[in-house]
């Protein structure tokens, strides 16, 4: 009698060990994506400020790019000057090109992000209710060990008195 006592207690020490073992496990799955989920932040926040000086570059590109079609109007009649504002336009436009280009990189390279942000916020989620349940269980296993404790120490007083 005693010894399935016993038996079932090793067998919810057994239990409860495993499941704390599982709880730790969980909470430092939970710890790494948080990290991985800050980083991403953080890049993030890095492409945002690229993008904006990006956009800051393409609108000083595009003014830059008004000043000289203005300058080509007003000295038309100069055949070198046109050249040479030609020349200034067509180098304008050609880094009109490269910073959309750029700007269309850093905005895809952001949707990316937040793709990968969002998937780790879920995984985070998911394994916080992991978490949840195996303290649940645990919770559970260990109130079950007091139990069969108390029950033990019954059984033990219970003989002793026989």
């Amino acid at each position: 009698m005693t010894e399935k006592i016993k038996e079932k207690l090793n067998n919810l020490r057994l239990e409860a060990d495993q499941a704390i073992e599982r709880a730790e496990v969980a909470e430092a799955k939970n710890k790494k994506l948080e990290q991985l989920l800050l980083e991403k932040e953080q890049e993030v926040s890095s492409l945002n400020h690229r993008l904006s000086v990006l956009d800051e570059e393409l609108e000083k590109a595009e003014h830059n790019l008004q000043d000289a079609k203005r300058e080509n109007m007003d000295n038309i009649g100069s055949k070198t000057t046109s050249e040479g504002l030609q020349r200034k336009i067509q180098l304008l436009e050609e880094e009109l090109d490269v910073a959309e280009k750029n700007a269309k990189e850093t905005v895809e390279k952001l949707r990316q992000v937040d793709v990968k942000a969002e998937h780790f916020e879920r995984q985070v989620q998911r394994l916080e209710q992991e978490r949840d349940q195996w303290e649940k269980k645990y919770e559970e296993a260990q109130a079950k060990y007091q139990s069969s404790q108390k029950e033990l120490e019954e059984l033990v007083q219970q003989m002793e008195g026989l």
